[in-house]
């Protein structure tokens, strides 16, 4: 694994999870200050401004965002600390995906799909990246989601930058089995 790519995960950690790792805090929105984001990671390891804006701009998932004037950094969405990361709500299309693990099949069948260490259940509006999402669990099994029909039941529903979209729960009642063990 390149060196940036090891780098992106820790950032991943960092403004997702534990931005205590390098001693840094974020706001109540999620930014950290691109400089203290620097510093603290260069404490292990050589890194600077160049390189976290080629990890940004070359990010296959588009897991980062900077402000207008590049002072300050956050994680689209993802993340298991409380912030607010200004997610405006809106409409989904009538059916999105959700991509998991053969594993985890008999846990959503019963408490249908729950955000565990996150904030958000993570969907997708195709179903080929649900089967990437699920292939990274091993076996991937894809559900459909009734979210047009979630919506009109009031559920709401969030699209981050990276056009992923976020909603709190999906009951199992929302949920159909599209595909799984002979996905390739």
């Amino acid at each position: 694994m390149s060196d940036l790519k090891n780098i992106s995960k820790f950032i991943s950690l960092i403004l997702r999870h534990k931005p205590e790792t390098i001693g840094i805090t974020l706001d109540e929105h999620g930014w950290a200050n691109v400089n203290e984001l620097i510093e603290g990671i260069s404490r292990t390891r050589h890194f600077n401004m160049d390189m976290l804006q080629d990890i940004v701009r070359t990010d296959e998932k588009q897991r980062y965002s900077f402000n207008e004037d590049k002072t300050l950094i956050r994680a689209n969405q993802g993340h298991s600390i409380p912030v607010d990361v200004e997610l405006e709500q809106k409409t989904p299309p009538a059916i999105l995906y959700h991509g998991t693990g053969e594993k985890f099949v008999s846990s959503i069948d019963v408490q249908g799909l729950i955000p565990k260490s996150r904030l958000y259940v993570h969907l997708s509006s195709d179903a080929e990246t649900a089967k990437k999402v699920g292939s990274r669990h091993g076996r991937p099994v894809i559900y459909t989601v009734d979210s047009g029909q979630m919506a009109a039941d009031g559920f709401a529903f969030y699209l981050s930058v990276n056009k992923v979209w976020l909603t709190k729960e999906v009951p199992v009642r929302y949920l159909h089995k599209m595909m799984s063990m002979n996905v390739q």
